[in-house]
Order: structure tokens, then sequence, then C-alpha cells
């Protein structure tokens, strides 16, 4: 640990002398814990920080160029859930399931951020979106990893596993993992569940200035999900998975209710088109969305984010009348492993700083702790999606947004991707899939519920079926459970409900 005459000096070189203003009114037990603190900052990466967060606040602005530069992805990089035959289909879901099978695929969950939108003071994984099961986000994507291995093992013969790497952060690692310890990791093998820690970096005034965020604590923020491959390198997670020959990973972030945990189809896509990267892609609903979009800028694939479209790029349309710029970046992304060891080694530093806004609690000259009532921070983010432009093969995979996307992000009463439209996005779902195999639903009394196969975001299925991925993954299967059964609602189809449907055949 650096002595405070160092560690005094070091921050004056940095321009940032004003952290220790309040040195002499802490406790010698909180000097020390402060000390140790900043004792592990980089300076001259501090001042560098801080210099580049002035100015990319100052030019946040500015106009860009990039419109008159953008172009779609060409056709022949881009598969399609909707467009493509059954038999491509099958193509992809069998080499998916073949590399799963041989340990060569594991999944990279995207978990540091803080969830302040949501407003709750737990990590956005541990949240109950108000299931009948009341399972957690965390919970469903354990079970789905489950039942993923079981389907591959069923199809080849043999035992595999699915590594889970978890990057969280310096808010989210220890309730994360306090609480799949609580719940047995939700089936898992603790030994393929791996959490690893983001760098923490800090949160900057308008003016370049260290934000305090008390006396004796710097006001800190995860750096962004493009953190992921500074922090594949500080905690040997490459090595882990070089150690268990992983060749192939489903990057994800932990908010989507509908993600398809190492989707064969998409895997199996990617495989065989040789792609060192790709991206999962919807399409934009209206044209001003505000979603980023995937797209090539002067020949590099990159997301161009919704604030950097003009009105007129947004409403461009083709000849058939279909929106040019429809890509919807949903951050659901395959990876090789190679790939991610030459971004952690060579490019990371490399990477784009992204400016964020933000209200940061701080503490004023005379000590009182602020609560701002709008932005005075910077908070600079780096995107896992900007890696896209080193990609020797990127291709883009086209998925239906009412089966794969629904991320929560706000609390009830925000007009989208809150509690609500998650847990009517899944039961939406659920309820489709049981339809499907041929089953009626009953109200209370007893009564016949006319189906309805399209119901919108806006509204409630007709009848509540949640279906545990224990069960059934992406709907199959589910004939022999459900086909010409009438179904009282609520209906929760877990692993014991389903072993007495068989039962009564």
């Amino acid at each position: 640990m650096l002595s405070i005459e160092e560690v005094k000096s070091s921050l004056e070189d940095a321009g940032q002398s004003h952290v220790l203003q309040f040195w002499t009114e802490l406790s010698p037990d909180d000097q020390r814990t402060f000390l140790a603190e900043l004792s592990q900052l980089d300076f001259n990466e501090l001042r560098e920080h801080c210099e580049r967060a002035a100015q990319a606040a100052a030019a946040v602005q500015s106009a860009s160029e990039i419109n008159q530069q953008m172009e779609p992805v060409p056709p022949e990089f881009i598969g399609s859930i909707r467009k493509s035959d059954q038999t491509n289909l099958t193509v992809w879901e069998n080499e998916g399931f073949l590399q799963i099978s041989q340990n060569r695929v594991a999944v990279i969950l995207l978990a540091g951020g803080q969830g302040t939108r949501l407003g709750v003071p737990y990590p956005k994984g541990m949240f109950n979106v108000g299931l009948p099961s009341l399972k957690t986000l965390y919970q469903i994507q354990a079970e789905r990893i489950r039942k993923l291995q079981e389907r591959a093992n069923a199809k080849h013969g043999s035992k595999c596993t699915v590594p889970w790497y978890i990057m969280t952060s310096e808010f989210t690692l220890d309730p994360t993992k306090k609480f799949f310890q609580e719940n047995n990791y939700f089936g898992l093998d603790p030994s393929d569940v791996v959490m690893f820690e983001q760098r923490m970096i800090p949160a900057v005034n308008f003016d370049g200035k260290v934000i305090l965020q008390n006396k004796g604590k710097i006001a800190m923020a995860p750096d962004g999900n493009g953190g992921l491959y500074r922090a594949l390198l500080d905690n040997k997670v490459l090595d882990d998975m070089q150690r268990r020959g992983v060749k192939y990973l489903h990057v994800y972030c932990v908010d989507n209710i509908l993600v398809k945990m190492a989707d064969p189809i998409f895997i199996g896509f990617c495989v065989i088109k040789g792609a060192d990267c790709g991206a999962k892609v919807v399409e934009k609903a209206y044209p001003e969305e505000p979603v980023g979009v995937v797209c090539r800028v002067e020949g590099v694939y990159q997301v161009v984010e919704y604030s950097e479209l003009r009105p007129e790029t947004l409403q461009q349309r083709g000849p058939e009348g279909e929106l040019v710029y429809s890509a919807g970046n949903i951050c659901n992304h395959f990876f090789t492993r190679a790939f991610l060891e030459e971004v952690a080694q060579k490019y990371q530093c490399q990477l784009k700083q992204h400016v964020a806004l933000k209200k940061v609690p701080f503490v004023d000259r005379e000590g009182n702790v602020v609560t701002p009532t709008k932005p005075n921070g910077i908070k600079m983010e780096k995107f896992v999606f900007d890696v896209f432009q080193f990609s020797r093969k990127f291709v883009a995979f086209e998925v239906l947004r009412e089966e794969e996307f629904s991320p929560l992000k706000n609390a009830d009463g925000a007009s989208l991707d809150t509690p609500t439209t998650a847990r009517r996005s899944l039961l939406t779902q659920h309820y489709c899939w049981a339809l499907a195999a041929g089953a009626t639903f009953l109200d209370a009394q007893g009564k016949p519920l006319p189906p309805r196969i399209r119901v919108t975001q806006d509204e409630d299925p007709p009848a509540v079926c949640e279906i545990s991925p224990l069960v059934s993954l992406f709907g199959e299967g589910l004939e022999q459970l459900l086909g010409h059964k009438a179904l009282m609602t609520p209906f929760l189809l877990d692993e014991n409900r389903a072993k007495d449907l068989l039962e009564e055949q």
C-alpha cells in the first residue's frame, strides 16, 4: 500500500488533489480504507481517463458524418429464422448440438450493471417478474442450461457440460455468489459456474474531476459490458476456457427473459459459416425505435447507436418498402475463443469510450452528500459489440422478437421493458407453445377460452400458462404432454406436473 504522501503527490500530478480535501476529517479506520482504495489506482490511467471524459462530454452533441458512410449488412452475411427453410434450420441446429455435445460451447453472462432504472438494491438476475413459479431470471437461465445439456446428451449419447461464465462487478459479485450458493446453483455443478469481476472506473464531473461519493470514497462505476475483454484477462477466464476445450461462446445480457442459452441454431449457423463473430438481430418494430442497428460503416461492421442516426436514415426504405436499416441490436453474440483471445490481448485498449451522463450522488465542498436531480457526472463505458470491427468473418442472424427478446430495464410505470412486459412476453410465448401442441384452455368456470395466437405486448394472453425450461426448452416435446388436453388457467407445467400427465396416458 502506498503512503499518504505518495498518494497525495500522485493525485496532484493527475490534477485530482481535491480527492483528499476531507482527509483530516476521516477516522483512522476510514483513512486506512480510503488509502487502500486509492493505492489500487493507476494514476497515469486516472489522468487520461478524466481528460477523455471531459473531452467526450464536450463533444457528445457534435454532429456525426456516420450517416453518409453507412450501408446495411449484405444479404449473404445474414441468416434468418423467418426466411430460412426448415432444411437449413435443421442442419444448423444439428451442428450446434454436435458442438455442445463435444464440450466446445460455453455461455458468458453480462451481469455487472447496477440496474438503477429498475429500482431494486440487488442484481437484476435475482429479480422475480411475477411468474406463477416465482422464478428469478437467474433460475430461468440456469434451468435452460440444464435442459440444453440434457438434450445434447440424449441426441449424441454423451455427457456434456456447458460452462456458465458470469461477469459481475463490485456491486453484483457478492450478492450473486450468495444467491447461487443459497439456491444450490439451481441444480448446476458449482464448478461449472465461474463468476468473475469486471473493472470499476471513477465517475467524473463535466470539468474532468473525480466525483467523491462521500468524504472517504470515490464514486465508481463498472466500465460497461465492453469491460468483458479486460476482465477475461484479469481473471484468467480465457485460460479456464482453454483447459475445458471451449471453442465457441454465446454472450448475452442478464435482463433478456427470452434469451435462448447457447441457441444450437445460432451456434450451428455461425460455425458452418466459419464466423469468428456473430450478432443476433431483430427487425425494428418501427423506424424511430430507439435501438442501435447492426450495419457497415466504411466497410467495417459495427452497431450505430440510435442517437447517431438522422431522421432520413431511420426512414430509408428499400425497393419492397422494407426498412434499409432494420437490423436491431439485442446484445446477443457469438464469438470464437480465438477471437476473444485476440481482442483481449491486442485490441481491447482501442475500444471506443461511450459517454453516459448520469445523476451521481456526491459530496459538496462543505462535506454534505447531495443527490442531484439532473445529470452531473460522466460514466465512460465500453460496449461489448464494439469489437465487430476486428472480425475477419462477421455474420448476423435475424430472430423473432416475440420468441427471443424482451429486456427488463425499467420499473413498472414506464412505457416499455418493465417487469410487466417481460412477464407478458414469457407467458404469451408459453401460451402459444401450448396451443401449438394441441391444448385448449378453460376459464375458472370450466368453459373453453377461444384461442388467440396474436397477442400484443400491451395485453395479457387469454390464459396464464408457464412451462418450466426443465420440461421444454424451445417448445419442443409438448404434444405428448398437452395434446388434446383441456387445461385450467393458471397452468404451471413443471417437472412434477409433466410426470403426472405422462402417467395419466
